[in-house]
């Protein structure tokens, strides 16, 4: 899954392709790169990045989206928390809304008279998957996004809210075909859970739907090895080859290219586990 962010601030990439003509230019790149399914954002999730008002996230992302619906045909994601925006995305074009928020939180958006509010998103988004039937990307994080929750046990926390969600979704209409579950790596996690979390990925596969990773460059990694921002390729490509050979089936990524190789090399040598005994005498 290939990121494009539509935004100027983003953590990593944020400003680079603000203009939806940039943004449409890397987004075919990430194609030729070996992307298959491509993650459009129009609002930073980073810690402390400011909201953006409904009518200005549209802006951004959906003249995007109908641009590259028109040239590709690899499924297009919206990353969005947004009801209005995921509806307007899915009717672009898009086929799978990643919802950040999985309608659990509540997060600043703008009234009709231009004032920021708290309004929880409920489970409006759900309804609007339901209708489209679009895929959906269920990740967890706290009620406020990025604020510390010191559980004792992450890993059996997570697969508690995966299990709560997934009834949720089934009752909103949700088939469990259209669901993909993401731990939320870096979303209100301290270093050593988002350590264990990535240590416990393959007790998430007994949900039996696909599991989606991003941990593509991510604050995390600089804060073990002391790496700046552009210097954390090699250890989200490691985490990326490890989670594969855990189960996870999608993994989201600036650098696609790299993660490509890398995915595929993983892929390769797990294909031979069943064939090594052949070779002994």
């Amino acid at each position: 899954m290939g990121i494009v962010n539509v935004t100027p601030d983003s953590f990593s990439d944020g400003g680079n392709f603000f203009d939806s003509r940039k943004a449409v230019q890397h987004a075919l790149k990430l194609i030729e790169q070996g992307a298959e399914i491509l993650d459009i954002g129009g609002e930073s999730t980073r810690p402390n990045a400011m909201p953006v008002s409904e009518k200005e996230e549209l802006r951004r992302v959906i003249p995007v989206i109908e641009k590259l619906e028109a040239k590709v045909k690899i499924p297009l994601s919206i990353d969005t928390m947004k009801p209005a925006v995921a509806r307007a995305a899915l009717e672009a074009g898009a086929s799978i809304v990643n919802d950040v928020a999985a309608s659990s939180r509540s997060r600043a958006c703008e009234s009709a008279d231009g004032v920021f509010t708290n309004a929880a998103t409920s489970d409006e988004i759900w309804r609007i998957v339901s209708e489209f039937q679009a895929g959906y990307v269920c990740m967890h994080a706290p009620l406020a996004l990025h604020k510390i929750e010191k559980q004792k046990n992450i890993v059996r926390e997570v697969g508690k809210f995966f299990q709560e969600r997934f009834g949720k979704l089934k009752a909103a209409g949700i088939s469990p075909e259209q669901v993909v579950f993401d731990p939320g790596i870096g979303f209100g996690k301290t270093l050593e859970q988002n350590l264990q979390l990535l240590a416990g990925l393959q007790s998430f596969t007994k949900l039996k739907r696909p599991l989606l990773l991003g941990v593509s460059r991510k604050s995390f990694i600089g804060k073990l090895l002391g790496a700046e921002l552009n210097e954390r390729l090699p250890a989200s490509l490691a985490c990326a080859s490890l989670a594969v050979a855990d189960g996870v089936q999608i993994i989201r990524a600036h650098d696609v290219a790299e993660t490509v190789q890398a995915v595929r090399m993983t892929e390769a040598v797990l294909s031979q586990k069943n064939n090594v005994g052949l070779f002994s005498k």
